[in-house]
């Protein structure tokens, strides 16, 4: 119970500034670019508690988590947040502003993971405490965490963030026949997710991030 405690206070802050900062950037990036409904709803802040969902922010995250502590194993954190809402027709050239609309989010969070690896970094050179072993391991769930969730928003798939990149990119005729898909997004998502399929796309993706993050930093 203890280990669960401990491991629950070490990702609590990474997981809602992950989500806060991803969520934020997308309304934030849509203002810039001409879509103020988001702006208008409140939901480019910092505030968690405007992007939080609880049943997606809250209870599977942690159920999983407890989950994976309870059966020793590895465990695949997945979750989401209350999607920021966008109209790309408000925007100054809609599909080709979606791009960056939808990749602010994984953006920031690749930013956000960097910054982790900077207090990593800077608490190796801090005297040995409990404090800055706690900071650390809090470090080290940053990235995970980060490199994550920007992983799998990249995926190609709508109406995740790598989805609205590619209607963006395809060319038109192609992109209207492939957003067709969105209905079935999630469907696909949980599919791939409780096949292993999810995973096993995701691992080298995951991998290869955090390897360049370590050598950005070092």
């Amino acid at each position: 119970m203890d280990n669960i405690i401990l491991g629950v206070a070490i990702y609590a802050l990474p997981v809602i500034s992950a989500i806060t900062l991803h969520e934020a950037a997308h309304g934030y990036v849509a203002k810039h670019f001409g879509d103020i409904t988001a702006y208008s709803q409140g939901r480019v802040s910092l505030n968690p508690l405007r992007h939080i969902d609880l049943m997606g922010t809250v209870i599977i995250p942690l159920t999983l988590f407890i989950l994976s502590k309870l059966t020793a194993g590895a465990g695949f954190l997945f979750g989401w947040a209350k999607p920021v809402p966008v109209n790309f027709n408000n925007l100054h050239h809609p599909k080709h502003d979606m791009l960056w609309v939808a990749a602010a989010g994984p953006g920031a969070n690749l930013l956000m993971a960097l910054l982790w690896a900077v207090i990593i970094k800077v608490s190796l050179a801090m005297p040995e405490s409990k404090i800055t072993d706690f900071i650390m391991l809090m470090g080290e769930a940053g990235i995970e965490i980060n490199v994550v969730l920007m992983a799998l928003n990249l995926l190609p798939l709508p109406p995740l963030d790598g989805g609205r990149m590619a209607i963006s990119l395809l060319p038109h005729y192609i992109a209207h026949q492939f957003s067709r898909i969105e209905p079935y997004g999630f469907m696909i998502l949980l599919f791939l997710l409780f096949t292993g399929t999810l995973e096993a796309i995701m691992r080298p993706i995951i991998i290869s991030t955090v390897q360049i993050v370590a050598w950005l930093v070092s």
